[in-house]
């Protein structure tokens, strides 16, 4: 299967089904995506026709429910498309926050009529979804939470601003983390807005999309803010049904979520160890190869045991979850190692190519300017070893 992996590793949880569904990822991200990156970076955003044919494709919602459009499958068959997208070389596609976050939420906490009214259109890609937790004054620290909804009849009205928003632009539902009571976790709630009336197609009122964030990569991913002000929209779309639950449901998925960006940091490293490897072989200096100076071997040498060890422990986590056995600080470890190992590795192989490694034009530097979020992503990583820390 990889050139970097000793044959015949297998990853465990990659069954027949799996790896089926991983070959229509590769072929979509390879003729659908990739061709079109330097366009989306440009627009600042992917197609909305990108996501029709993702879920044409039957890659959106993979592990969602049959009866509401999903594919029946589990989280190793969505953490197969969040490989193959890293290993093709796209960072557009918001498809981790859609299928990843989202979807699950949705699953996992949402009431029969709200599964019906939203998953079969996120399964299709007529609906995407994104979440909105961080806000201005509140990043890793949820409890601090100031965007509020209040309770007026049979309606909640939403005010608040967030920032750093993933498919903000195409979204047409929004998991709005808000504060429905006082102070601390037992306040929170999750709402779902949906940016458009469902009956007249026109925006919702007081749901503004904000501007578009100039990010150092990811330059083709939907990101920006997101303002509400005096959003009304039905005390229906309160997740799971009961207000104070959000802080127990964010809990919930936050390991799931931190798992995901682990699968997308160990491809991304050893995709970038594959990028090294063919270009040091191919590349001369002072009359012979890179790849036969001895730095270039050791280099090789660390860099890709270093992602065979990543990738058995991601591994070992993804085997966990589709157990059920994967707890909060074992997610918080393999997050936070995986992307602090993802940044150094594809800092290392950017080296091996010198100045061409500094130039856009080189998926090496797509990697590095993309790599630098995932420490900072679904909680930083000093909140992570923090959380680590406090269980011990």
């Amino acid at each position: 299967m990889n050139m970097l992996l000793p044959s015949p590793y297998v990853s465990p949880w990659l069954s027949d089904d799996v790896a089926d569904l991983a070959g229509v990822a590769r072929n979509f991200f390879k003729t659908e995506v990739v061709p079109h990156l330097e366009r989306f970076d440009e627009q600042r955003q992917v197609d909305a026709e990108t996501w029709l044919a993702a879920g044409r494709a039957g890659l959106l919602c993979a592990a969602g429910s049959p009866e509401f459009g999903g594919g029946g499958g589990t989280f190793a068959h969505e953490a197969a498309v969040m490989w193959e997208q890293a290993k093709s070389g796209d960072d557009s596609l918001g498809y981790a926050v859609h299928s990843g976050i989202v979807a699950p939420y949705l699953e996992a906490f949402g009431t029969t009529e709200q599964k019906a009214r939203w998953l079969p259109g996120m399964a299709t890609g007529e609906t995407v979804g994104a979440i909105a937790m961080t806000e201005p004054g509140a990043g890793s620290d949820l409890q601090n939470i100031r965007t509020t909804a209040r309770l007026e009849g049979d309606d909640y009205v939403i005010s608040g601003s967030k920032t750093f928003i993933s498919n903000a632009s195409h979204a047409g539902i929004v998991i709005v983390v808000c504060r429905t009571g006082g102070e601390g976790a037992q306040g929170i709630s999750l709402i779902v807005v949906e940016t458009k009336d469902p009956a007249t197609g026109e925006p919702t009122p007081g749901f503004e999309r904000g501007r578009v964030l100039d990010k150092i990569g990811l330059h083709g991913q939907d990101t920006r803010e997101l303002h509400f002000s005096d959003v009304r929209v039905p005390a229906a779309n309160l997740l799971g049904g009961e207000p104070g639950q959000g802080f127990y449901q964010l809990m919930n998925q936050l390991p799931q979520e931190r798992l995901a960006i682990a699968v997308g940091a160990v491809a991304a490293a050893e995709y970038a160890v594959e990028l090294a490897t063919a270009y040091v072989k191919e590349r001369e200096a002072f009359g012979r190869r890179v790849a036969d100076f001895q730095n270039t071997r050791f280099t090789l040498a660390e860099v890709s045991t270093e992602v065979l060890a990543a990738r058995t422990f991601l591994d070992h986590c993804i085997q966990l979850h589709l157990e059920g056995r994967l707890d909060p600080v074992t997610a918080s470890r393999v997050k936070y190692w995986t992307t602090d190992l993802q940044c150094s590795v594809v800092d290392r192989c950017l080296q091996l190519f010198g100045g061409y490694g500094y130039m856009r034009e080189y998926p090496i530097a797509r990697l590095y300017a993309a790599a630098r979020v995932q420490k900072i992503y679904g909680g930083t990583n000093e909140i992570m070893k923090d959380l680590i820390g406090r269980f011990l």
